[in-house]
């Protein structure tokens, strides 16, 4: 008996595995026909029955089982009150920004470091220039200060080609520095990461500069005074 009712039970399970894998290519393909273009990183069930969850690259968005209908927006539990989408992309802002690496970053480190944040810049935004300015208030808080660029005129615009001349300088430190205060770089061009730093803003959904991340990768829009920062940083260390 007992036999029996391990056999159906794996005849069961198999049948939803099989039938999960099945809802699962038909969402690829769907996708697959509807937005061609479109790298797919992952396809899994989310916490909805008949919906998955579908990340590219640093976004998610919801299909039906069938393939038929696409979901944008924020999946929150009720009962916890957790917005579990902002969770999965924090997670994977943090794992984006680590793809970019340190190397591909201009970083302000202080002597003792407590905290990181990355900031998107455009050097020419009136409150990129005011948290630079202040750059020491933020050293002093403990927090290394990773900046990539975000110049929102565009590819080839004057803020454009000022980024690229402060990466290509021979201290990117200083020359942004002297450029946030007003100074025109000297021009200059050369293997540079600045597209892929505007891409990535782009896949943050960024609306505006400075933008914030810190170090789980939760987003912070607009600039934040060095204290405030600081707290909200030792908070969200604290959580678990």
């Amino acid at each position: 008996m007992k036999k029996i009712i391990s056999v159906a039970a794996f005849a069961v399970s198999a049948l939803f595995v099989g039938t999960l894998h099945a809802d699962e290519n038909a969402v690829k393909e769907a996708l697959a026909k509807a937005m061609p273009s479109v790298k797919l990183d992952s396809v899994k069930p989310s916490e909805i029955k008949g919906v998955f969850e579908v990340m590219v690259g640093a976004n998610i968005f919801y299909v039906s089982e069938d393939g038929k209908y696409l979901l944008q927006g924020h999946l929150v539990d009720l009962a916890s009150h957790i917005d579990l989408t902002e969770e999965k992309l924090s997670g994977a802002r943090k794992a984006a920004l680590d793809k970019v690496g340190e190397k591909n970053m201009i970083i302000f480190k202080p002597k003792i470091g407590k905290y990181m944040i990355s900031v998107f810049t455009d050097i020419d935004c009136g409150y990129c220039r005011k948290l630079h300015s202040e750059i020491d208030q933020y050293l002093a808080e403990g927090i290394t200060v990773r900046y990539l660029f975000y110049p929102r005129a565009g590819k080839g615009s004057d803020s454009y080609k000022k980024a690229v001349s402060v990466w290509c300088a021979d201290d990117r430190n200083a020359a942004l520095t002297s450029a946030k205060k007003g100074s025109t770089p000297k021009e200059k061009t050369c293997d540079n990461p600045v597209d892929q730093h505007m891409q990535l803003a782009e896949d943050f959904e960024a609306r505006g500069t400075p933008l914030i991340v810190t170090e789980k990768g939760n987003l912070l829009p607009g600039y934040v005074p060095a204290k405030q920062l600081a707290e909200i940083l030792k908070e969200e260390q604290a959580k678990k």
